[in-house]
């Protein structure tokens, strides 16, 4: 359902993007009857904004000619942000978003001058984003109702399908949201479970807000919390290896989903949940720094494995 002031703006977009329509057109597009189509064109022309209406069977609405919105004024690096956001859209992994995304720019171009028109056309043609992994939900619906709900501080009702188990359904405080690793997630209070949990969107078949309020805690970081849960996530093999280096240095050669990092006084403490050591044991080896492993021994022999084979193709002339 639209809300008043947009069905307004969707009539004004008509006009600009038509030049001319029939009254009972409009309506169809709009889905309201002749007198609110009447209202929203006397509320635009109290706005400043002139039409011509001409009467009769085949009478419509136009905009007064040569009449034009004024430019949308951008700086550069407004313009800069604004192109780079409608290219992040695209790849994000939102329902429908290339047909939104293309409809946005479209409107945008029409009334952006010349030289931005240009500036914001060459981001959109050259630079490209690494996001082709993004896991699209079925549609937008979840997304905008967590997020109403988060910011509003209200439960929700949610629907939960995971792989290979049965739908469930329990009430849920969404504290934040989250794009990570090409998925969205909803990071919550869970009342089924009483702890916290995490959602992937794509796998949450319905979401509808509850009169319940409930209380964030404060500075909460749907990101890092999401970082730190999947890491922790019990698997095959719990291994720790003792990096030779400062926490940001092991932060900055290692995704924070690789573990747990823990500053010592002799180095920093990796704890990991592994389900293929091999997967491990390649990550540590491009590491320029040293490091120790702890456990499990068979990592050592992962790494052994790895140094043999290298060690056969630098042999090889």
């Amino acid at each position: 359902m639209y809300h008043p002031t947009t069905r307004v703006l969707a009539v004004l977009e008509l006009l600009q993007t038509h030049g001319r329509l029939s009254g009972a057109e409009m309506s169809r597009r709009l889905e309201v009857d002749g007198r609110t189509l009447r209202r929203y064109i006397v509320m635009l022309e109290q706005i400043g904004i002139p039409i011509l209406s001409e009467r009769g069977r085949h009478g419509g609405y136009a905009l007064m000619p040569g009449f034009k919105l004024p430019p949308m004024m951008f700086t550069d690096d407004e313009a800069l942000a604004l192109a780079l956001g409608l290219l992040a859209a695209r790849s994000l992994g939102l329902a429908e978003a290339a047909p939104a995304v293309a409809s946005a720019q479209a409107k945008l171009e029409r009334i952006m001058p010349a030289g931005l028109k240009q500036r914001v056309g060459a981001i959109d043609e050259t630079v490209r984003l690494d996001l082709a992994r993004a896991t699209a939900p079925e549609d937008n619906a979840a997304l905008v109702t967590l997020s109403s709900a988060a910011q509003a501080r209200r439960r929700v009702q949610l629907r939960y399908q995971p792989p290979g188990a049965a739908e469930s359904e329990r009430g849920f405080d969404p504290y934040g949201l989250a794009f990570y690793d090409g998925c969205w997630y909803a990071v919550g209070y869970c009342h089924l479970r009483q702890d916290m949990r995490t959602f992937r969107l794509d796998r949450i078949v319905t979401a509808s807000a509850l009169p319940q309020r409930f209380k964030r805690p404060d500075s909460f970081d749907a990101l890092a919390h999401l970082r730190t849960s999947l890491a922790s996530i019990p698997r095959t093999h719990a291994t720790k290896v003792l990096l030779n280096t400062d926490l940001r240095t092991a932060q900055r050669f290692l995704k924070d989903a690789i573990g747990l990092f823990e500053q010592t006084a002799d180095g920093v403490l990796l704890h990991n949940q592994a389900d293929d050591l091999s997967w491990l044991a390649r990550q540590l080896a491009g590491l320029p720094f040293g490091f120790h492993i702890l456990t499990p021994d068979a990592l050592r022999g992962e790494l052994d494995t790895i140094a043999q084979r290298l060690s056969q193709i630098a042999r090889v002339r």
